[in-house]
């Protein structure tokens, strides 16, 4: 995470456990008296994609198992864009990520376009009070998102985020009104946690081949991922000590997939499978799983639904209560997901069901834009090894098709294959339809850099083999 990011997160320099409680007004939160609603914890991680023990992988997250095994489970969740501002931005205003104006990162200059669109303004028309502890990563200034409260913590470590927002929830101010409190941790972000774990017992993520690079880089993961569950238990510890944990959704997620080659800000599964569990009264108590095609956009409406809330107009996603509820197997055919700018221009858009992906680039590239990729021990091994001109899998339009049920992977583009060409024209048409009804920029051709907004040439630089995003 850039420094200058970082200094605009800064809130305060107060001890957050010491501080939190006494920075929240009781007085106005007592002349606002609803029908007593759920109240919502919302914990999000950096970069943490599906590698989490619930998903089965072998990573040291045992509070997020058992907050799994009381809640709900999604296994096929995506986001909306593997870029870190993208996606959260279009989870929070349930819209497209080029919809809500987010086309890159907010530390490089970009902003919501309309900030009133931001589901605290929905919650707060409602009735809740709004708090933000730690990271946010929509907009360069926090206290313009419009938060009842922002608790005051001296980074966006764990260490630094969580006690506040435990304090918070121990706090009388907790029992006021209905409350959302949005907790963003900075694990598992690179710079990594220093490894703990043995790495000669420790297997990289799919498709990254098994080196001795790739095992550390995965074991320093592995920290980052302990860290983020120590996290999240003191959180859940919390609201049991307050006996608020019958009457409050737990909504636990990550932006985009791992900060490894050909995952964080791609559009193969690896970059755009995401956690996310739900715990919570009625119908998000446990355990269930569910296997719904789903995108991060949906779960706006589906808060809307659950809480008993008029949704916006604007939203794009479907409510995936009747899923969850038993009233439906699906709410979605398709889902969609995109990139436009990360550290670099790279314009791509995907479509996924449940057996294929469309995935489509615009810029006429035939190798990767490596410096869209974090820096780390694994990629300076894939540059070493020639990683930037390696040849794409896209034929020369930009086009990929992918079978997921025999490719999981994604390595095997099937564009050309003459018994496939319905499916191709089927995902053509669901891409096109969808570019246009959500005015997709990239239909008026490239998309400029605006003023004041910072973008780096898509080819590598000596500093390419470090940068982090």
């Amino acid at each position: 995470m850039p420094k200058d990011f970082t200094r605009r997160e800064l809130v305060g320099v107060a001890a957050a456990a010491a501080a939190a409680p006494s920075l929240f007004d009781a007085a106005r939160a007592s002349a606002i008296q609803p029908s007593r609603r759920t109240n919502i914890v919302y914990i999000h991680s950096h970069d943490s994609g599906r590698y989490l023990s619930p998903y089965g992988y072998a990573v040291p997250t045992p509070r997020l198992l058992g907050l799994a095994r009381e809640g709900v489970l999604f296994r096929q969740m995506h986001c909306a864009s593997p870029s870190c501002s993208a996606s959260r931005a279009a989870m929070l205003t349930g819209q497209s990520s080029h919809s809500s104006g987010m086309l890159g990162l907010t530390h490089r200059g970009w902003d919501l376009a309309h900030p009133e669109r931001h589901l605290v303004h929905t919650l707060g028309r409602a009735g809740y009070a709004t708090m933000l502890a730690g990271l946010q990563h929509v907009a360069r200034d926090a206290a313009s998102i419009g938060y009842s409260q922002i608790l005051p913590h001296q980074s966006n470590m764990v260490r630094d985020v969580a006690p506040g927002a435990a304090a918070f929830l121990r706090s009388p101010a907790a029992k006021a009104q209905p409350f959302f409190l949005d907790i963003g941790f900075e694990e598992t972000h690179r710079p990594l946690h220093p490894a703990v774990d043995d790495p000669a017992f420790i297997l990289p993520p799919a498709p990254i081949p098994d080196t001795p690079e790739s095992r550390r880089d995965m074991a320093e993961y592995h920290a980052s991922a302990r860290a983020l569950d120590k996290g999240v238990g003191l959180i859940l510890d919390a609201l049991q000590a307050a006996g608020l944990a019958d009457n409050t959704l737990v909504i636990s997620t990550t932006d985009h997939g791992l900060p490894f080659p050909t995952m964080k800000g791609e559009l193969r599964d690896g970059g755009t499978g995401v956690s996310m569990i739900m715990r919570g009264p009625g119908a998000f108590a446990g355990p269930k799983v569910s296997d719904a095609l789903l995108s991060q956009i949906d779960l706006f409406p589906t808060l809307c639904e659950y809480l008993g809330i008029a949704p916006p107009d604007w939203l794009e996603g479907q409510s995936y209560l009747p899923v969850v509820d038993g009233r439906k197997a699906e709410v979605n055919e398709a889902i969609f997901t995109e990139l436009t700018f990360h550290a670099a221009y790279e314009p791509k858009r995907a479509v996924r069901t449940q057996r294929y992906k469309y995935i489509r680039r615009f810029d006429g590239r035939r190798t990767p834009v490596v410096v869209n990729c974090d820096g780390g021990l694994t990629k300076a091994q894939w540059l070493k090894r020639g990683w930037a001109g390696y040849p794409l899998v896209a034929d020369e339009a930009g086009e990929e098709l992918f079978d997921l049920h025999f490719d999981p992977t994604e390595q095997r583009n099937l564009v050309a294959l003459p018994e496939l060409a319905p499916v191709l024209e089927d995902m053509r048409s669901r891409l096109s339809e969808w570019m246009r009804r959500t005015q997709d920029p990239l239909l008026d051709g490239p998309v400029a850099v605006p003023p004041g907004v910072r973008s780096d040439p898509p080819d590598p630089r000596p500093a390419g083999a470090t940068r982090r995003e």
